[in-house]
């Protein structure tokens, strides 16, 4: 077991000098693969998460769950996110991940997507604050190193209960809340509202990592200043943008090296039609503001193959 993983491993109470700024890489669905999380960390990236693993698919073993779970030891500190409803089903699934050697468990109690709520999973669990205590302590125990969750600010409008989970997952041996402020009802709408984050930050003495609406280093100094959190983590600000994680502004040319680095990492460390996948997907992200981005962008999603897309991508550049 990974006992030397607590709190004060690889950062996890936060970073108390101001100057400094933890930026995170935030685990989206399809997105964060080996071969996007290598080039956030190598542009800067903190602390990784990978994309969410269904529990039930984790304790089947099932293989396309556990390629998604693989993760390359240049990565950690990484985490694996659990996404379920049981708690002894995630228990065992969070026993099973850990001995791969991960640095954490994180359990997904975010994710909007009707037919992920529908089964009760993801924030779904921000409606039921008596099941979620049980989760954590029932995960708790079966997690020998560092577990995490990540919350939205509640189901709806009438109910924003993120320092009521908060206080609930610190009571029951949590290590670290991370909080996107939008309600479920909210999806990704509207502004984030980040005095949410700020409340749960006044709620718990753990450290609490901010989410939502920062697309750039400018806008994670100002979450930070406004909530009091004691990291940033940036999900959708870094699509077709990676280098977000870079101390200094990159140039076209630094840009491009990123962005063949990227689809190196595709080729290499994906099976070939996810490659195919990823790479168009990508670089139609890597192609938005730049001159004509619309019809370059329509023209990508058409291309025959990835030979095409890339050449296409690159002539265009």
């Amino acid at each position: 077991m990974h006992t030397s993983f607590g709190r004060k491993a690889h950062g996890l109470t936060g970073n108390s000098d101001p100057r400094v700024l933890e930026l995170r890489l935030a685990p989206m669905a399809a997105v964060t693969k080996i071969p996007f999380r290598l080039v956030c960390r190598e542009a800067g990236a903190g602390w990784l998460t990978s994309e969410e693993l269904d529990a039930n698919a984790v304790v089947r073993r099932n293989a396309q769950t556990w390629e998604m779970a693989r993760f390359l030891a240049v990565e950690r500190p990484i985490s694996l996110q659990l996404l379920g409803r049981d708690p002894d089903v995630l228990a065992e699934a969070a026993r099973m991940l850990e001995e791969t050697g991960g640095d954490g468990i994180d359990l997904n109690m975010g994710c909007p997507v009707a037919k992920i709520v529908g089964k009760g999973h993801g924030a779904a669990l921000m409606r039921d604050p008596l099941t979620a205590g049980v989760i954590f302590r029932t995960m708790r125990k079966a997690v020998a190193g560092r577990f995490t969750i990540k919350i939205r600010g509640g189901w709806d409008d009438r109910t924003i209960n993120a320092p009521e989970i908060a206080r609930i997952a610190e009571s029951e041996g949590v290590d670290a809340v991370t909080v996107h402020p939008r309600t479920r009802a909210q999806q990704y709408t509207g502004r984030a509202p980040w005095d949410v984050i700020a409340s749960v930050v006044d709620a718990v003495a753990i450290p609490v990592i901010g989410n939502g609406d920062v697309r750039s280093r400018a806008d994670a100094l100002a979450m930070r200043a406004a909530t009091g959190c004691a990291a940033v983590m940036v999900g959708r600000g870094t699509l077709g943008r990676p280098w977000l994680f870079h101390d200094t502004e990159l140039d076209r040319d630094g840009q491009a090296a990123i962005i063949r680095r990227h689809c190196a990492l595709m080729a290499s460390e994906l099976e070939p039609r996810d490659a195919d996948i990823q790479t168009k997907k990508h670089l139609v992200w890597y192609a938005q503001g730049r001159p004509g981005d619309a019809k370059l962008r329509r023209a990508l999603f058409d291309a025959p193959d990835r030979e095409a897309v890339l050449a296409m991508f690159w002539s265009a550049w």
